[in-house]
This record gives C-alpha cells, sequence and structure tokens, in this order.
C-alpha cells in the first residue's frame, strides 16, 4: 500500500514538475517573440518626454529622502545609492592622440590632452553591507579643472566633468513611470512586489527582474578589474552616445594582485589597497564610447535596452590610469564621502539625454543638497 502511494507521488510530482517546466518555456517563448516584434527600428534621435515625468519625479525624490533618512548613521547622512566605497583615488584620464575627429568633442577635443581626475569605486546599495553580498558596482570620474560654460548652474562644479557608471550594460527599469513604481515598492521594503505591480499580469516586468538578478552580481577580484557601463544615452556633440570604461592591464606593468580573504567586510577596499598603496602598481582602463545607430533598435528613451556592439562597436576615445597612491586616510575618505558626482555636472556637448537622466538631474541635486546640509558640509 505504502509502495503504491509513494509510486503514485513521484508521477504526480513528475507530472507536476512537467507542467511548470512547460508553462516557464512557453511564457519564455512568447516574451522572446514579445520582444523581438516590438523592439524593432527604427528609433527617435530626439528625446521624447512623458506627461507624467515631473509628478513622477517629484514622488521619487521623496521616496529617496526616506531612503536616506532609513540608512542614515548616527553622525552622517549617506547616499541613497553607493553608499559604501572602495576608495577614491587620483587618477589621470588622456585624450588618445589618434582620436577619430567625429569624436573630437568636449573633454575630448584636444588629442593627447590630459586631465586630472577623480574616481570614486562603490558598491551600488543604499547601506554598507559585506563585499560578498550580490551587488552592482559602480564607479564614478569627475574630471577637473575643465573650462566652459556648464550644464548645473552651481559654482561648486563649475570647472568639473562627470561621468557616473556601473558594472551592468542596462538599467533594470525602462523609464521614470517604471521607476516610481519600482523604487515606491522597494522603499517600503516590498522588493517582490517591485516587478509585479498589480495581479494584471500584463503588468509584470520579468525582463526587468531577469535583469536586476543579473544586475546584483557576486563580486570582482578586484574594483578595477571588471567593465563599467553608463546604462543611460549622451550626447558626444552631434552625436548620440553611451559608454563604457573597460579594463585594460595590458597598458600598465604586469601585476597579479593576492589572494584576498572574501569573507572580509571590505575586502575589495583591500585589493584595491593592495594593488595601488601597497604593491605600488598602478591601473589602466580605457574609457569607450557607443554612436546610436538610429536605424536599428537603440533608443534613448530605455534604458533596460543594450544597443547592438554588433551595429555598433564601441570606440576608444581616452585612456584613464589610476596610478600608485596613498588613499586610505580618514581625510581622504571624509572628502570622498562629500563628493557629488553627476552626469549633470558637464558642458553641454557631453548633456545626458533621455528620462533616466532626466530624472539623475532632479534626484542627485536634490538628495546631494539635502546630504551635505545634514552632514554640515554645505
Amino acid at each position: 500500500m505504502l509502495t503504491r502511494f509513494w509510486l503514485w507521488l513521484g508521477r504526480l510530482l513528475g507530472r507536476l514538475s512537467l507542467g511548470v517546466t512547460a508553462i516557464g518555456l512557453s511564457s519564455w517563448a512568447a516574451f522572446a517573440l514579445h520582444d523581438h516584434f516590438t523592439h524593432r527600428g527604427p528609433v527617435s534621435t530626439e528625446e521624447v518626454i512623458a506627461p507624467s515625468e515631473a509628478a513622477d519625479t517629484q514622488a521619487i525624490i521623496a521616496d529617496a529622502i526616506a531612503v536616506v533618512e532609513q540608512h542614515s548613521e548616527n553622525t552622517r547622512v549617506l547616499r541613497d545609492a553607493h553608499a559604501k566605497a572602495h576608495g577614491c583615488v587620483h587618477a589621470e584620464v588622456s585624450v588618445r592622440a589618434d582620436l577619430n575627429n567625429e569624436l573630437r568633442h568636449g573633454v575630448f577635443s584636444e588629442p593627447g590632452k590630459t586631465w586630472q581626475a577623480w574616481v570614486r569605486l562603490s558598491n551600488g546599495n543604499a547601506y554598507p553591507q559585506f563585499d560578498r553580498i550580490r551587488d552592482a558596482r559602480g564607479m564614478a570620474i569627475k574630471l577637473l579643472g575643465v573650462p566652459g560654460e556648464k550644464l548645473t548652474s552651481d559654482p561648486r562644479h563649475a570647472g568639473e566633468q562627470d561621468f557616473v557608471m556601473f558594472n551592468h550594460p542596462v538599467f533594470f527599469v525602462r523609464d521614470v513611470a517604471e521607476y516610481r513604481s519600482n523604487f515606491a515598492a522597494q522603499a517600503q521594503g516590498k522588493k517582490a512586489l517591485a516587478f509585479f505591480p498589480s495581479v494584471d499580469p500584463r503588468s509584470w516586468e520579468l525582463r526587468h527582474l531577469f535583469i536586476a538578478l543579473q544586475t546584483l552580481a557576486p563580486a570582482p577580484e578586484s574594483p578595477v578589474a571588471t567593465i563599467y557601463s553608463s546604462v543611460a544615452p549622451y550626447k558626444l556633440g552631434p552625436h548620440n552616445i553611451k559608454y563604457r570604461v573597460i579594463p585594460t592591464p595590458e597598458n600598465c606593468p604586469t601585476y597579479q594582485l593576492p589572494e584576498q580573504n572574501r569573507d572580509l567586510p571590505n575586502f575589495l577596499r583591500s585589493a584595491l589597497y593592495q594593488q595601488l598603496s601597497l604593491d605600488r602598481t598602478p591601473a589602466c582602463f580605457a574609457l569607450q564610447v557607443q554612436r546610436q545607430n538610429a536605424e536599428h533598435y537603440m533608443p534613448i528613451e530605455d534604458t533596460s535596452i543594450e544597443w547592438s556592439e554588433t551595429v555598433s562597436p564601441f570606440e576608444t576615445v581616452a585612456d584613464i590610469r589610476l596610478p600608485a597612491q596613498d588613499f586610505d586616510s580618514r581625510e581622504q575618505n571624509l572628502a570622498c564621502d562629500n563628493l557629488s558626482f553627476n552626469p549633470w555636472h558637464a558642458l553641454p556637448e557631453h548633456r545626458p539625454i533621455g528620462g533616466i537622466n532626466r530624472l539623475r538631474k532632479a534626484v542627485y541635486e536634490a538628495i546631494s543638497s539635502y546630504r551635505l546640509e545634514r552632514n554640515g558640509a554645505l
């Protein structure tokens, strides 16, 4: 009797597993076909602003301030994202001497020019956590002494040009409206519902959930050993572009990082300190741009879409070098924490475009002012 029951239960579970697998494969095929037929070019080369964007932006700012307050320490208010820095280091950004004439705009207008810069490397979470926890990783670059009128009116950033990136080529929301819904759910601690805003399956964002899961990746061996992408588009003179930073260890002295203890809470900072401060070995990167080809599905207003490298390969515009240096001091860490990185700290030739970048302008400025005022840094 018992044997027959277990055989029956086994057959039932087997059929249920096959049914779930079949449903999953069918759903995946349906979404793949939907993407194939909806994500097709040509696309617009101009920005399109949704009627609800201003109201959505104000709601997001309110939620972001609430998140900052939730994660504030006893003495300091942290960033609403990328709160934990692995290091803030001096860098040199050198424009390629042989740069294509079509790409010579803004800070890349003078081939061979070397800019002094700050580079901040970070985890993406709004609260500092162990580096071994799956997370996004960020790189922000601030060029210094950049002449010319900027897009920001704040005199504190009059000489700066910022580039802000993280280590995944796409974002897990397409636009400001979806960001509002997603962020509100996360701010309320309802992370599981962020991609399922209603019981209607048509509102579910399964592809974006998959992107979010990919974004929360295991930590690299070092902050200088991964690719960082702009995700959102920008202008480069007349061109619409995305940019990224890739490691180029071949441009630096040969170096093998000693194996790090990944159980330590700050092993990524330790890896950076090991290379730059103890072993006195620089780290090298290339800054690259990818031009929009509007005949193909390379949209401006949807940051969840990766632009095809087959259609439009990346082109290197500058080399980045993090020289050997001592960076892990209390004074430098505090100065780094007070730095504000914003893609709108920029020349008009590098103007951020698209809804997510328009959102960044409002949110970054509001949160930065709020945070610095609370921390007594204004």
